[in-house]
């Protein structure tokens, strides 16, 4: 538990912890969107890059079946509201995807359930701060 006045409940210390810890391009994989809304909170999305958040493609066959994510409209939500304007949320071919999650500086296990809920963050500056 966090006993720390403005950081959300949902943010482990050791998550809090990580997050503190990240430098500017580092990333963070992760599910669930209530995590996700306290992790903004606290985490600047990269400015310098086409995407700071990145999901897994759909397969083929879940494309041809015509599965939906609708987790991906409240991510897309979320970081919106967090940044202040639209931010373009990348897809990446599943095996491509699991290298670049290989790589992450952190991996937070949520037990999310929503097909594709899986996200990368890359983390990126406040303004004024070197």
């Amino acid at each position: 538990m966090v006993v720390l006045k403005g950081i959300p409940s949902i943010i482990s210390p050791d998550l809090l912890h990580v997050l503190a810890k990240m430098g500017h391009g580092d990333e963070i994989g992760h599910g669930i969107p209530a995590l996700l809304e306290a992790i903004l909170k606290l985490l600047p999305l990269d400015k310098y890059v086409n995407s700071p958040a990145i999901l897994m493609e759909l397969v083929q066959s879940d494309k041809d079946q015509g599965l939906e994510t609708p987790v991906w409209t409240e991510y897309q939500k979320l970081i919106d509201e967090a940044e202040h304007k639209k931010i373009k949320m990348a897809q990446m071919e599943r095996f491509a995807y699991y290298e670049r999650a290989k790589k992450a500086y952190a991996v937070v296990a949520t037990g999310e359930t929503a097909l594709y809920g899986n996200l990368i963050l890359k983390k990126g500056v406040i303004a004024g701060q070197q």
